[in-house]
């Protein structure tokens, strides 16, 4: 990969600069700003990138080189998007995380590496609407931003993991002095929620390790809810747990599983938290484990010449084409699943269907998984239908087909359809598997086999469907619907002689109509010498507010709150500490724009029983009476069905006429059943913790 995009730089005018890519924008590598984020990221595309000889959609675009090991060359793009020349000026992940309040930003600027098969080439005009990219990142100009995507070498790398990028990621927002960003944590891995696998296992997602913490939570959880619900699930018994699947079909497995790891380990494993962050720190063991597994559970003899001598024929027969295939009903029928085997068909027949439809009109049936999902996703809203049923589908038998799953040439997870050849249907081929069992397929059930495997097997079982736990359930439901984290970057002042201000802009008395009513965003970082004046400050934060804010365009500083009775040239120094917030007032400010709002204008009422009062991101409905919006799972819609034409609310409903039976007002006492769940188990769960967990 490395000569292609060494070749591409002959054809530059100069030779561009070349960084190494796991110390770069470490500290003094190559600069060390010390100022605000907007100034900071002017002087890094001045020293660390070079200007791109084209534009996409009229933005500007820099490059910066990371070598990787002397191995490849990564090509970091920066993106400046205006927003005035914007066609989406606002910003929907600023609405989701909490901070449709904060004033609209006048530039926007996107950090991309794309995905390998893309590095030669350059950027098309739908760059920032690409979910493919191994990073991308959005910093408006306040410093406030937003981690999109990253996608290692599990996404389809082939050089960069995904540590590797986060790394890079984390220090380029640590250098440019970026003031919080955001991630929406919808990662997933073998089917598995990583927010809620590694919040058991280790108390905190996956992003954690990066100083991302708890931001926000979808349908009304709070923070001390989801701290709670952490805490319920990874301190449930191991022992206990094996007592509630003693009348289970999986008793024996995971019983087996525990006992395996505890076997293994040095230190004791108590708790759900002790055995998967152990089997997380051993996953990486795995393979050799299953050599060994595999040579210990080795087939007689006999079972071996015969396989041998299959092997040896040129061609096999149709019958044994199928021998690693199996029909999906009876894949499904030995799987403890949450959704009714009637869904589970309908869905695998759905999946084989886009299949089949792409393979007559590209000529293959070869789909990776997210397009297929995606496919399937057009007839069943329901995704985590889709990702169980994708997960079982290899080497299945659907009707007159066989759908296979592996890994393509980009290291992508790839979909195949077949038809079944004449003469050889379902039934047959099942028939075969049972007459001969595969070697390969014994060591699957032995635990320790493959690690990752077994942790796939307790997280849906015991996190996921765990019997007859109302507590529980509403714990990792709760879990589940917290994806919204933020790193917050604290500020750190700099024996530079230099003052620092946060400026907080708040209305003066000719613009009281229009004070703000909710709460106001932080205020903006500005910089004076040790020695300025009130009147050097009062000019800093014009120019500062001016050159960050759309409103602020004709801002004409009148006032410092702290310093009303200071005059213009009067000395700062011992007035004020460094770091101290200030309010500033003055006019000009352009109060009826509509780029006022990140979230665009607040014309519109959420109040959900959920607790939720904002947009969180989740699919809503407006009731058609009194126009609020809710949460149409609240509401009792499901992710598969459309919004009704005509919706009227349980509120609204109630007043038009009596109580229906499956009104929300029959279920009252689901929270008295919760209560009752937690003295059982001895929680001390209170009664707004549990409202809170409520789906």
């Amino acid at each position: 990969m490395s000569i292609p995009i060494l070749e591409t730089f002959r054809k530059r005018k100069r030779r561009p600069k070349l960084f190494a890519f796991h110390s770069f924008a470490e500290p003094g590598c190559p600069i060390n700003p010390t100022g605000p984020f907007r100034d900071n990221i002017q002087f890094f595309l001045k020293q660390c990138a070079e200007t791109e000889d084209y534009c996409v959609k009229g933005m500007p675009i820099w490059c910066t080189f990371l070598v990787h090991d002397r191995s490849c060359v990564v090509p970091l793009y920066i993106i400046e998007e205006d927003v005035n020349r914007s066609l989406n000026p606002f910003c929907d992940h600023c609405r989701c995380t909490g901070w449709g309040n904060h004033f609209v930003s006048k530039r926007k600027y996107h950090v991309v590496i794309p995905n390998d098969r893309d590095w030669n080439k350059p950027l098309d005009a739908g760059v920032l609407n690409i979910h493919s990219h191994l990073l991308h990142g959005l910093i408006h100009c306040n410093g406030f931003g937003h981690l999109l995507c990253v996608n290692g070498i599990e996404g389809g790398s082939k050089y960069l993991c995904g540590r590797e990028i986060m790394d890079l990621w984390d220090r380029i927002c640590e250098i440019l002095r970026a003031r919080k960003i955001s991630v929406e944590d919808v990662s997933k891995k073998h089917g598995m929620d990583l927010r809620l696998l590694h919040g058991v296992a280790y108390g905190h997602t996956w992003f954690g390790r990066w100083g991302y913490k708890f931001c926000r939570g979808s349908y009304g959880v709070l923070e001390q809810n989801y701290d709670r619900a952490i805490e319920i699930l990874s301190s449930h018994e191991l022992d206990k747990t094996i007592q509630d699947f003693s009348d289970r079909d999986q008793c024996r497995r995971i019983k087996c599983m525990v006992q395996h790891y505890r076997d293994l380990s040095e230190s004791q494993l108590v708790t759900i938290r002790d055995l998967f962050k152990f089997m997380l720190t051993i996953k990486s063991r795995s393979t050799l484990q299953k050599k060994l597994a595999t040579a210990t559970t080795a087939p007689p003899a006999s079972t071996q010449k015969n396989s041998m001598r299959i092997s040896l024929h040129k061609k096999a027969t149709s019958k044994e084409k199928y021998l690693r295939c199996k029909k999906f009903t009876s894949v499904i029928a030995h799987m403890d699943s949450r959704w009714p085997a009637k869904r589970l068909e309908f869905a695998a027949e759905v999946i084989v269907e886009a299949l089949k439809e792409h393979k007559s009109e590209y000529g293959h049936g070869r789909m990776t998984r997210q397009d297929l999902r995606d496919a399937a996703r057009m007839h069943i809203g329901d995704t985590g239908l889709l990702d169980y049923v994708l997960k079982s589908m290899n080497n299945v038998i659907v009707g007159c087909h066989i759908v296979r799953r592996g890994i393509n040439t980009s290291r992508i997870l790839e979909y195949t359809i077949e038809d079944l050849d004449n003469g050889v249907n379902g039934t047959e081929a099942e028939q075969e598997i049972h007459q001969t069992p595969l070697p390969d397929a014994l060591p699957a059930l032995i635990p320790g086999t493959d690690a990752y495997n077994d942790v796939v097997y307790l997280y849906n079982n015991i996190l996921l469907n765990y019997p007859e736990s109302e507590l529980l359930e509403l714990a990792t439901q709760a879990v589940l619907d917290s994806k919204h984290f933020v790193k917050d970057r604290p500020f750190r002042d700099e024996d530079d002689q230099l003052l620092r201000f946060f400026c907080q802009v708040m209305p003066s008395l000719l613009d009281v109509d229009n004070i703000l009513t909710e709460k106001p965003p932080a205020g903006e970082l500005v910089m004076v010498p040790l020695h300025a004046t009130v009147f050097d400050l009062k000019q800093a934060a014009e120019k500062a507010l001016r050159d960050t804010y759309c409103i602020m365009d004709r801002l004409v500083v009148t006032e410092i709150g702290d310093l009303d009775e200071m005059e213009d040239k009067d000395v700062l120094f011992g007035a004020l500490e460094s770091g101290a917030e200030i309010l500033v007032r003055g006019s000009g400010i352009d109060w009826d724009s509509k780029l006022r709002h990140e979230g665009g204008a607040h014309n519109w009422i959420m109040r959900c029983e959920c607790g939720a009062q904002d947009d969180d991101g989740e699919r809503m409905v407006a009731c058609d009476v009194c126009e609020v919006w809710q949460h149409t799972r609240c509401c009792g819609i499901e992710d598969s069905e459309a919004v009704p034409p005509l919706f009227v609310c349980p509120g609204c409903c109630s007043s038009l006429g009596p109580p229906m039976n499956d009104s929300p007002l029959a279920l009252q006492n689901s929270d008295d059943l919760l209560l009752d769940s937690a003295t059982v188990y001895g929680m001390d769960f209170e009664y707004d913790n549990c409202i809170g967990l409520l789906p």
